[in-house]
């Protein structure tokens, strides 16, 4: 169907969806649509809540904007507190922006006012080599996709990177499995010291890799290492929880799996379950003190601190707490891993499956044996999506994490709310697709 007038995202023909409902879509036919990838791993609570929706035009009908440096609201303050009670963080300061690339500029932009309040002229950010924080200059400047930096390289350059854990393709082959998080560490803080402390401010990295790597879950040795050598050296900690937080990965934060405590995280996606465009910036007591102390933070967007924003995440919060949708999302996560492991056994080309919660992903390879990527050119990762959708599942797909160019992959993230007999299908689905695909990508 045409676009008319609209500048679309890619090339490829759009289904013109017409409703949803929990864990479904139909678009304008009819024909359904199980939406395992919740958009973008957005959808939390589900499609078609009524008491979101209902939420948000009543907070519009009161007033539906006011300039978040002029007033307060009171349904800013009270989701900010309810939150809190959730957040991996010490006397934490919400931040609400637009969107998960807006908080990630937000938090850096926090980073660097931190250390000027402290007398130190620290600017360098850390990132990770293949992950991705956002499309704005700073967030990408930070991530590592080169496929996304390419034509903007000559605005870039600013950040620096170390490595990210992908155990499937582990860096560290002489010791892997052993000691892979410590071996992390080391390098981390090699950077750090080849660059000078006194100049690094943050290390900036998502609790498991989202979209960028496929759900690559860290080694358990990894955070505790990388979070004292940052300790050790004054650089703030950013945890990029856009992806894995409320509830995605079966805990409330990505950084609860491992007792992790940042000085400053991001949020997005779940944050409203994609019923508004709502991200967070949140800083710890002591950062937020610190900067105060030392005059305003120097920054603002027209849209941050919205009151309907605030209005529909406080209804997403209450949803998730009053439906156990985060419990629901480890156990329904392990149901999923273990179908997905049994309708994929002994299918030639599949090289990993991996995951925490409801953020699952299967790496597809041409050679087992080696790892060995299929040729981009094969265009597994589109067929698979391809091939899913036309019996009814979306499911999102990632490439290029093998090598920066090569490296197939699907990405599972489904509503929280998918039901056992949905999980079951979207696995079948999946070992269907997967066996037609392959066999084809393989001669």
């Amino acid at each position: 169907m045409s676009a008319g007038h609209i500048f679309s995202r890619g090339g490829a023909e759009r289904v013109r969806i017409a409703r949803g409902q929990g864990t479904e879509l139909y678009d304008v036919d009819g024909r359904r649509y199980l939406d395992a990838a919740g958009g973008a791993i957005v959808v939390g609570v589900g499609h078609g809540r009524g008491d979101v929706a209902r939420a948000i035009a009543e907070q519009s009908a009161q007033v539906a904007y006011v300039h978040g440096s002029m007033f307060a609201t009171a349904a800013l303050e009270e989701y900010a507190e309810a939150l809190t009670a959730h957040l991996p963080m010490e006397d934490p300061r919400l931040y609400p922006v637009s969107g998960g690339s807006e908080a990630l500029e937000s938090a850096l932009k926090m980073a660097r006012a931190y250390h000027l309040a402290r007398g130190e002229d620290r600017h360098i950010v850390i990132g990770r080599d293949g992950s991705y924080h956002g499309n704005t200059l700073g967030a990408l400047d930070v991530g590592g996709r080169a496929s996304l930096r390419g034509p903007y390289e000559p605005w870039l350059g600013a950040a620096r990177h170390t490595g990210t854990p992908y155990e499937y393709r582990c860096a560290f082959v002489d010791t892997h499995p052993e000691g892979c998080g410590a071996r992390h560490a080391q390098a981390l803080e090699s950077l750090i010291l080849e660059l000078g402390p006194e100049r690094v401010a943050a290390f900036v990295a998502e609790p498991v890799a989202g979209a960028a790597l496929g759900a690559c879950v860290p080694p358990a040795d990894y955070w505790p290492a990388i979070a004292q050598v940052c300790r050790n050296h004054g650089v703030l900690v950013v945890a990029d929880e856009v992806m894995t937080g409320f509830g995605r990965t079966g805990t409330w934060f990505g950084s609860d799996h491992w007792g992790l405590r940042p000085d400053i995280m991001t949020a997005g996606k779940g944050t409203a379950s994609g019923y508004w465009p709502l991200g967070l910036a949140i800083a710890s007591g002591e950062v937020h003190r610190t900067i105060t102390a030392a005059g305003s933070f120097v920054h603002g967007f027209t849209y941050s601190h919205h009151v309907v924003g605030a209005t529909a995440g406080l209804t997403v919060l209450r949803i998730l707490e009053q439906e156990g949708l985060v419990e629901a999302s480890a156990r329904q996560g392990e149901r999923l891993a273990g179908a997905l492991r049994r309708e994929l056994d002994g299918v030639a080309g599949v090289g990993d499956l991996r995951g925490l919660g409801l953020m699952q992903a299967v790496e597809f390879v041409a050679d087992e044996a080696t790892k060995e990527p299929f040729a981009r050119s094969a265009k597994v990762a589109e067929s698979m999506v391809a091939a899913c959708r036309e019996r009814g599942v979306l499911v999102y797909h990632g490439t290029g994490g093998a090598d920066g160019a090569r490296g197939d992959l699907i990405l599972l993230g489904p509503p929280l709310c998918i039901t056992d007999t949905e999980v079951d299908e979207v696995a079948g689905v999946v070992g269907e697709a997967a066996r037609e695909v392959l066999a084809e990508a393989q001669g």
